[in-house]
């Protein structure tokens, strides 16, 4: 299970953090998920209003990044799903998406939650969606880490060591 290792970290307060979530729309069910996860995070983090925006597909999710970057949100979780079918679509739009999502954290210094599913199949999306059944919870985690890195982010940029 690629979920394996992950840290137990508790939830930290980042109620001060102004987050953004961009998810895009395609797999009604799996998007749902990961955007209920997303709030869960949220909510454990103490972070009350999180600006949510609806792109097509995972494709978009770069540029909407980049954009609420450049208005100086602390965060921006991106969420999206990308199912590998017969032709090399598949390749293409998550390198895409990944390389698009590390320069928005690079260009803006700025937190970007990678929560880009790029499964096989339907079932190993569902599974990592968070649903009742899912067996991993990737928008909670890609929150939860898009919000720790945004704190880390505040005390490097204050000067702060610790």
């Amino acid at each position: 299970m690629s979920g394996a290792g992950a840290p137990d970290a508790k939830p930290i307060d980042c109620r001060e953090l102004r987050v953004a979530i961009v998810a895009s729309s395609w797999h009604v069910q799996v998007m749902d998920g990961l955007l209920d996860g997303a709030d869960r995070a949220m909510r454990a983090y103490r972070v009350e209003a999180p600006v949510v925006h609806r792109v097509p597909g995972a494709f978009e999710l770069p540029v909407a990044a980049a954009a609420l970057a450049a208005q100086g949100y602390d965060a921006v979780v991106a969420l999206g799903v990308v199912i590998r079918g017969g032709t090399p679509h598949f390749d293409y739009v998550c390198n895409a998406a990944t390389d698009g999502l590390t320069r928005v954290a690079l260009d803006y210094t700025t937190s970007i939650g990678f929560g880009l599913l790029t499964t096989d199949n339907e079932e190993q999306a569902l599974d990592r969606a968070g649903l009742a059944h899912s067996h991993e919870d990737k928008g909670y985690e890609a929150a939860a880490a898009a919000l720790v890195t945004a704190q880390v982010l505040r005390r490097i940029k204050r000067g702060y060591d610790d």
